[in-house]
């Protein structure tokens, strides 16, 4: 109970101002790649529901352009995943600016992911309870498949994260999560370059 009230804010403040110095020059390189192929865009920024469902303002590395069809629509996914994007992507570089959510206090090194706030009434109540902890950069559900998995099996991961968290369980996650990267596996839903969108749960 310590670890998740108090001490887990004071480890991933830590953890993530030494991670983002450490971090810093692939940043910048980063940045300025993205700059470059996004039109002078290298970042993305969206409201995302937090602990609680307060809504707060993420970071992310631009990895898509905006290019639209003749309707001004924007193009599929697949269409607008630029290369460095999709470089950036493969190497989770894009989650490098949720640092600065972590040391802010948005977020949480470890936490169900932060989705999108048109999710929040389509939850049932079990699913609802990710949100009794702050959204991390990385989570249960991202080292047990991350894109690749269906929504219920992704909710239910996130929730079995909340009801058993603690200091050995995120040590465990950070570390299966930088295997991850290293493998590269589960970047991609099985239909597109990212997860399709949640619509609610089945009567």
């Amino acid at each position: 109970m310590m670890y998740r009230h108090f001490f887990k804010r004071a480890f991933d403040f830590v953890a993530a101002l030494a991670a983002f110095l450490l971090l810093s020059p692939v940043f910048i390189l980063t940045t300025a790649l993205l700059t470059l192929a996004n039109a002078g865009k290298p970042f993305f920024f969206q409201l995302r529901p937090g602990k609680n469902g307060e809504v707060f303002r993420i970071y992310k590395f631009k990895t898509m352009n905006d290019k639209k069809d003749s309707f001004g629509n924007l193009l599929p996914d697949a269409q607008r995943l630029t290369k460095i994007g999709q470089l950036v992507r493969k190497l989770s570089l894009d989650e490098i600016p949720q640092l600065l959510n972590v040391i802010k206090g948005d977020m949480s090194l470890v936490g169900p992911r932060p989705l999108l706030v048109e999710y929040l009434p389509l939850y049932n109540e079990q699913q609802a309870k990710r949100h009794n902890v702050k959204p991390g950069i990385t989570g249960w559900a991202q080292v047990n498949g991350r894109n690749s998995l269906d929504w219920p099996a992704k909710f239910e991961l996130d929730v079995w994260y909340v009801e058993h968290l603690s200091f050995w369980l995120d040590i465990k996650i950070l570390f299966l999560t930088v295997k991850k990267v290293f493998v590269r596996e589960g970047i991609s839903s099985n239909s597109s370059v990212t997860m399709e969108k949640f619509k609610g749960n089945e009567s």
